[in-house]
């Protein structure tokens, strides 16, 4: 695989490391995974002893403090064996860094060490069976009661539902729209939470998703991250680094699928010669190569922008997100283009990444949410 941009040392290495994790432990198992609908508990418990269970977050609140770059590095390269479960831990580091950056001492001395370590494993819950991509118009309640929130409610489509210890949940605790909503976290085990039936999806099928109930929840008012009201703004601020993750995904499963396509036109023979020799494959191939690397250095670019804190982070994190994603999923459809009928069997990896990647044009914001973003911010 080319570099879009010149890595450090550092750089190299963790994607080297990610690399040989991927295809020791990740690759040679990814197809059971989706196709008995396994989560692999024990795989993803291994990443924490790499360090990645907090990849961002900070070495104060006990994690390896990397930038965004590194980061994306880590998701493209285990999208290269298994997207599914390259975002799934992206979604674990979102709320592990959501924690570390908004929740108080006590809080975050109580859950980060198990966060980063995957003991525990963190969900993000902002979206509801009512509110998609207008996030703000969340109807999930949170009452004060004395030193108490009560908490009532459904959030819809989570990773991670009813498998994972930790929810970060967007409540509504004051008016209407983004001012009155906050963030609070919910342990597995608190009384009146519960998960709805797993999702029977297209793909992510090594990824449980669920329903997140909440009938009179009860957590103490010490559970909120940030001041009430802040919510919002701290739900966008995760979904910043989460666009890049999804991207990232997108780019390693793309990358697979090129690669599989190159090694397959070469020993692929039709009317004589291999399919590799007609001009249309290779014309095809170099569109392939040429956008996947136009949407990798845009991903880097703006992976630099969120780690410097740039006053155009979103616009450029919702630009790479689109881009990528729409990318990827080209670059594997044309994939499956040449393997032609073999591409549509199980038997080879291209259909897999074919479902796992569709999803990502409409997850952490759809892609044309990620237009009104960029369109708004260059009117502003």
């Amino acid at each position: 695989m080319s570099q879009a941009f010149a890595l450090t040392e550092d750089q190299l290495a963790i994607q080297d490391m990610t690399r040989r994790f991927t295809a020791d432990e990740i690759t040679p198992r990814a197809a059971r995974w989706d196709e008995e609908h396994l989560f692999p508990r024990e795989v993803i418990r291994a990443t924490g002893e790499l360090g990645l269970g907090g990849i961002y977050v900070s070495e104060a609140g006990g994690g390896v403090g990397l930038g965004r770059l590194e980061a994306a590095l880590v998701f493209e390269a285990m999208s290269y064996g298994c997207p599914t479960t390259a975002a799934f831990l992206s979604i674990h580091n979102m709320a592990a860094w959501m924690l570390d950056s908004y929740g108080p001492d006590a809080l975050k001395a109580q859950h980060l060490p198990g966060l980063l370590a995957m003991d525990k494993l963190g969900s993000y819950c902002l979206t509801e069976p009512g509110s998609g991509s207008d996030a703000a118009a969340l109807a999930t309640t949170a009452r004060r009661d004395g030193d108490d929130y009560v908490i009532n409610g459904t959030k819809q489509f989570i990773s991670g539902g009813g498998v994972n210890d930790i929810y970060l949940i967007m409540v509504r605790t004051g008016e209407d729209g983004p001012r009155g909503i906050s963030c609070v976290l919910v342990e597995k085990d608190t009384p009146g939470l519960s998960f709805g039936a797993p999702e029977r999806k297209l793909g992510w099928n090594a990824s449980p998703t669920a329903q997140v109930i909440l009938e009179n929840v009860r957590v103490p008012v010490t559970n909120r991250l940030g001041a009430e009201g802040e919510g919002f703004r701290i739900a966008m601020a995760g979904l910043d680094g989460g666009r890049l993750n999804i991207g990232a995904c997108s780019l390693g499963g793309a990358q697979r699928c090129l690669d599989e396509a190159i090694a397959y036109v070469k020993e692929r023979r039709q009317f004589g010669r291999a399919v590799a020799e007609f001009q249309n494959t290779q014309f095809v191939l170099a569109d392939m190569a040429t956008e996947l690397e136009a949407a990798r250095a845009l991903l880097y670019l703006a992976a630099a922008k969120v780690t410097a804190g740039a006053p155009d982070k979103t616009r450029f994190s919702a630009m790479a997100k689109r881009f990528a994603t729409d990318t990827g999923s080209a670059v594997v459809d044309r994939a499956l283009q040449l393997f032609g009928g073999y591409g549509y069997l199980r038997d080879y990896p291209i259909e897999r990444f074919w479902r796992d990647l569709r999803v990502h044009r409409i997850l952490e914001g759809t892609n044309e949410v990620m237009r009104l973003i960029v369109g708004r911010d260059l009117l502003q």
